[in-house]
């Protein structure tokens, strides 16, 4: 039963503070793996690549995923609900008085403010990914070689998608469906 009581107060955190999309919850994702043994700081990017080709918000996905991982499908529900509760509540009153919001500057300066945090999470995801996928920084530590900080096969597949995505105007599926045949056979 405790463990339903953090799974629910952790994401209820992250749903309350993560400002601005799946990826902003990635930082309390690593906090949350810190803390607790539902899932660990290696487990977050096939998190995330799984939340990010599956239908529905990355963050809710995340959240169902570490909550099936603590506690099952109880879990997961818990998990989703605690992270997804702050925003219906939140909703439910900015909804009542939007109009008068609208206008007042105080609430325009706040959301101005929010956009640099949101930025700044979102780059701290972003290092956290390149972290668990690139870079190896435990192969550094064993060789004291500088060559080896960077794992050249996903580095050379996240730049060649990378390139190939921005030229070519094909769907998001298709690029998934590459990095997942390339991580198939770069992995065998």
């Amino acid at each position: 039963m405790i463990t339903y009581i953090q799974l629910f107060f952790e994401f209820f955190k992250t749903g309350l503070f993560a400002v601005g999309g799946g990826l902003a919850t990635l930082p309390f994702l690593s906090d949350i793996a810190s803390k607790y043994n539902w899932f660990d700081k290696s487990m977050l990017a096939d998190m995330v690549a799984v939340s990010q080709s599956t239908p529905g918000p990355m963050g809710i996905n995340m959240a169902t995923f570490a909550g099936y991982n603590a506690k099952g499908i109880i879990g997961s529900l818990v998990a989703t609900t605690g992270l997804v509760l702050p925003s219906f509540i939140i909703i439910i009153i900015i909804a009542n008085f939007l109009s008068k919001f609208k206008e007042n500057t105080i609430v325009t300066s706040i959301f101005y403010g929010l956009r640099p945090a949101v930025t700044g999470l979102i780059a701290v995801a972003l290092f956290e990914i390149l972290k668990l996928s690139i870079i190896t920084v435990s192969n550094f530590v064993e060789s004291k070689n500088i060559l080896y900080i960077f794992d050249y096969k996903a580095l050379i597949l996240a730049i060649g998608i990378f390139i190939l995505s921005r030229k070519s105007k094909k769907h998001p599926a298709i690029f998934i469906l590459i990095g997942a045949v390339a991580g198939i056979i770069l992995g065998l």
